[in-house]
């Protein structure tokens, strides 16, 4: 049931969980705002100078990357330096207030500083460490590098992505860093649950390859009970029909009549009876053989009005349709706006820009305000605060502070650690 507006809860479910963020580029900053979406509170650990790769992709608002903002909002920065005595001393004191980490090195490399999920779960056995890289952390691939591409490349779905006969496309987004990222989510999720039992942390070991074989829907059993190697069907399912797109007057749009009473639906809405009648069209295995000739009966129909009058009269009998919208007609979209799907982030230019909220609606909680920018962290920001908060009983470390402000946005000495946290996955 939902509650009112006014009696709905600030935050998220998450509030109180706080994650320590190693993570960079997309999967694992994707996967952690999920759960600052959700309420965690998400301190980011970046490196000198540069700090995440991301804040140097483009587009920019006023010389900020607004790729980085999209998928860091909500969050707190600091720059670590692992090899200074008086940063590790923080992290540890980081750690002991955590209740998860994240990271998306390549495996090995946490390991050779010191903070490895080994070493953690003995002296953080409340911690949750969740790693995500390209192959996981076993097997005989694990210590290569993994990128969204060579994922996509290599777990199947760049071959069944395109057109017949033409060369195979990468998926129109970062589904292989994507779907890590909310495996990564639900992975974490899950452990946190767990560890309401038994007080215990856990290894989250999530590989991009493994998540692109398990996003692969039914490929991989398709395969195996049919012995043919499944391949490009362009814009149509090829297990179901009609479920593709269609020629109106004036531009494409899809219909996805993914059952029988659906195709009868369709024919009356089309206006069409002879589509149901048609012997060559009675079940969708015929429909699935006699594709070509399907679509071209339903084409001599949906090319004489334009694509509003087709999705009025499908949508009017129950067919599920769609224009194909371009990404410009995403933001002003009704349905969107309602839901507060299109939110506003910014970083220190207070310059907003829209992006995609959270698809996560909880009866509970408040949804994101639409017209209250989410901001986005400027680099090392939150240390002096953090600082504070963390170390307030340490006197030798406020002795030191004042020394070294002036020194925490100096690129490090050869050799330090972000040198070697460099590696991609």
């Amino acid at each position: 049931m939902q509650k009112p507006e006014d009696e709905k809860l600030e935050g998220g479910p998450l509030s109180g969980i706080t994650v320590l963020d190693f993570s960079r580029v997309l999967a694992g900053p994707y996967c952690t705002m999920v759960l600052a979406d959700l309420g965690a509170r998400v301190i980011k650990v970046e490196k000198f100078g540069t700090g995440d790769d991301t804040r140097a992709f483009p587009p920019f608002v006023d010389a900020e990357s607004a790729y980085f903002m999209c998928f860091n909002r909500g969050k707190e920065s600091i720059v670590l330096d692992i090899k200074s005595p008086r940063d590790r001393e923080l992290l540890e004191r980081l750690l002991d207030t955590s209740d998860v980490l994240v990271e998306n090195f390549r495996p090995g490399v946490m390991d050779r500083l010191g903070y490895g999920a080994e070493r953690l779960a003995k002296t953080h056995p409340h911690l949750i460490y969740a790693s995500i890289s390209g192959f996981g952390h076993s097997g005989p691939m694990t210590d290569l590098p993994g990128y969204d591409m060579v994922v996509q490349a290599m777990g199947g779905v760049m071959s069944l992505t395109g057109w017949p006969g033409e060369r195979p496309a990468r998926v129109g987004t970062s589904f292989g860093d994507l779907g890590a990222a909310l495996f990564g989510v639900i992975g974490i999720l899950a452990a946190l649950y767990k560890r309401t039992k038994n007080a215990q942390g856990e290894r989250v070991d999530i590989g991009m390859l493994d998540c692109q074989a398990a996003l692969m829907e039914t490929a991989l059993a398709r395969y195996d009970v049919e012995g043919v190697v499944p391949t490009r069907t362009g814009d149509c399912h090829p297990s179901l029909a009609p479920f593709e797109t269609f020629q109106a007057q004036d531009e494409r749009f899809v219909i996805a009549a993914g059952n029988d009473q659906l195709f009868l639906l369709m024919a009356d809405a089309l206006k069409a009876p002879e589509l149901a009648l048609d012997p060559a069209f009675a079940t969708n295995d015929l429909r699935c053989r006699n594709r070509p000739k399907m679509v071209e009966a339903i084409e001599a129909v949906t090319t004489t009005r334009p694509v509003q009058h087709w999705l009025d009269a499908l949508n009017e009998a129950g067919v599920p349709c769609a224009p194909i919208n371009t990404i410009d007609r995403l933001l002003d979209h009704p349905q969107l706006v309602s839901r507060n799907m299109i939110v506003q982030t910014e970083g220190r230019s207070t310059k907003p820009f829209r992006t995609a909220g959270n698809p996560v609606k909880l009866s509970a909680y408040k949804d994101m305000d639409p017209q209250r920018p989410l901001v986005s962290p400027a680099l090392n920001q939150h240390r002096e605060a953090i600082l504070a908060e963390v170390m307030a009983g340490s006197e030798s470390y406020l002795q030191n502070s004042t020394a070294r402000a002036a020194q925490d946005n100096e690129p490090p000495a050869a050799g330090t650690y972000w040198t070697e946290l460099g590696l991609k996955n």
